[in-house]
């Protein structure tokens, strides 16, 4: 995970992860992203890092509310981190700080969900 600010693009970002990740999860072999994603980092992914970068996307053909392969785990974790009434606004001024919240906010969703 890496919290940057809006001036960089999701593709330039990704770059930084897609490193990180590889060093510390050698045995992932493939990824999943949304449309941001697309373009010259697929390929950069895969000749870098050797990492497969499968670009999630909606069908052409699709009409109103679909759901997407493997979109809805994201999804499905934003939408756990925003039950912190910390992340209803953005206050963070450092990327480092969100990070940490961030952080602390998974894990106490992990704790909460502990049988």
């Amino acid at each position: 995970m890496q919290v940057h600010g809006a001036d960089i693009q999701d593709r330039d970002g990704g770059k930084g992860v897609l490193k990180r990740s590889r060093k510390r999860y050698p045995f992932v072999q493939r990824a999943y992203a949304d449309g941001g994603y697309a373009g010259r980092l697929v390929t950069w992914a895969k000749d870098k890092t050797h990492i497969v970068l499968e670009i999630v996307r909606r069908k052409a053909t699709a009409k109103g509310f679909e759901v997407l392969p493997r979109r809805w785990v994201v999804e499905r974790t934003f939408a756990w981190i925003m039950k912190n009434r910390r992340f209803a606004r953005d206050y963070e001024q450092l990327t480092a700080v969100a990070e940490t919240l961030i952080i602390i906010a998974s894990c106490a969703t992990l704790v909460r969900r502990w049988p």
